[in-house]
């Protein structure tokens, strides 16, 4: 079996790329020019260059190559020119999966990779209740409308074209060993200092990237084309049951906790917007973090997952915050 998997210098790509040799797939992993090859180190990668910016190049590079399963994990999720999500996450998608119907690729399953940010601020009042596939998307930020947009592309394409059998996946906060948004909060509370948003109860949720992986292959193997699963770990957690947990891994070293109101986070994400582009520098408090930071329920319904796919995750906070920890240490992170 071939699979070829986009995004695959990514922090989630990466970690599917290993999977897949597991399995023993014929792996080729997309990637650009610039793209660093750290973590995809194994001889038996087969490697790809891929120009997501234009469909008629993609199908040139494409030409000649039969894949059975594309996991499309390929985009942003932090940029200077909100337009650049479109770009990247929406038009992106729309070009790989009209080149791959055009050269009539015999796909077995197109699994992409989206996010529960795709729904925005829904059920935030208290008592909260999971978000479930029958709430109706309000995405508050560019990022998750980027990817909706590119949710509905493949839901209009499977309507005019039935075989084209893609499956969504929309995890919740991703982190793990090679993720960088969450290392900036372990490295500033590394350096004394922790940072929390508002004053109303907060219910976060995460997903350890291997449980991502787990639903990837299960999603391939077992997954009903068109249907769209949420992922989570299972569990609910308060805002500061993450920041205590890297605190206790690191040795607890002394440490001030701040709690910012709202009015002051959107003077701060506005001064980062305004300042990386100015600059020309990313920065991780930006106009589109500020509407992920100030949401106060990330609740999901990972039931249909559980009961179609058989997806069970094995790795709760505790357990994930220990060994990503421990990863960064021995990675000279920390």
């Amino acid at each position: 079996m071939r699979i070829l998997i986009t995004g695959a210098s990514g922090f989630i790509g990466s970690f599917i790329v290993e999977e897949a040799l597991k399995r023993g797939f014929e792996t080729w992993a997309a990637i650009r020019k610039s793209s660093s090859k750290v973590f995809l180190q194994d001889e038996r990668i087969h490697f790809i260059e891929l120009d997501f910016s234009s469909q008629e190049r993609l199908e040139q590079q494409l030409e000649g190559h039969a894949f059975d399963y594309v996991v499309h994990a390929a985009g942003v999720t932090k940029c200077l020119d909100k337009n650049d999500f479109y770009r990247i996450n929406t038009e992106g998608t729309q070009h790989l999966v009209n080149a791959l119907i055009h050269l009539q690729m015999p796909l077995k399953r197109f699994v992409f990779i989206s996010s529960l940010s795709i729904m925005g601020a829904i059920r935030e009042q208290q008592p909260y209740e999971e978000i479930t596939e029958r709430d109706t998307p309000r995405p508050n930020t560019a990022y998750g409308e980027s990817k909706l947009t590119a949710e509905k592309y493949l839901s209009t394409v499977n309507s005019q074209l039935s075989t084209f059998p893609y499956i969504i996946l929309r995890p919740t906060g991703v982190y793990g060993p090679r993720e960088r948004d969450y290392f900036l909060q372990v490295k500033s509370i590394q350096n004394h200092l922790d940072f929390a948003v508002g004053f109303q109860r907060q219910d976060i949720t995460f997903v350890y990237v291997t449980d991502v992986v787990q639903a990837v292959f299960l999603a391939m193997e077992k997954g009903t084309v068109g249907r769209k699963y949420f992922l989570s770990d299972g569990e609910v957690y308060r805002s500061a049951e993450f920041s205590d947990l890297v605190h206790e891994e690191l040795g607890r070293p002394w440490w001030i906790r701040i709690t910012a109101p709202i009015w002051l986070l959107r003077i701060i994400t506005w001064c980062g917007d305004y300042l990386g582009k100015k600059t020309g520098t990313m920065t991780a408090l930006n106009n589109d973090k500020f509407n992920i930071l100030r949401q106060r329920n990330w609740r999901c319904d990972i039931e249909p997952a559980k009961k179609e796919l058989g997806y069970e995750p094995q790795v709760k906070l505790a357990e994930g915050v220990h060994r990503s920890i421990q990863w960064y240490k021995e990675n000279k992170w920390l």
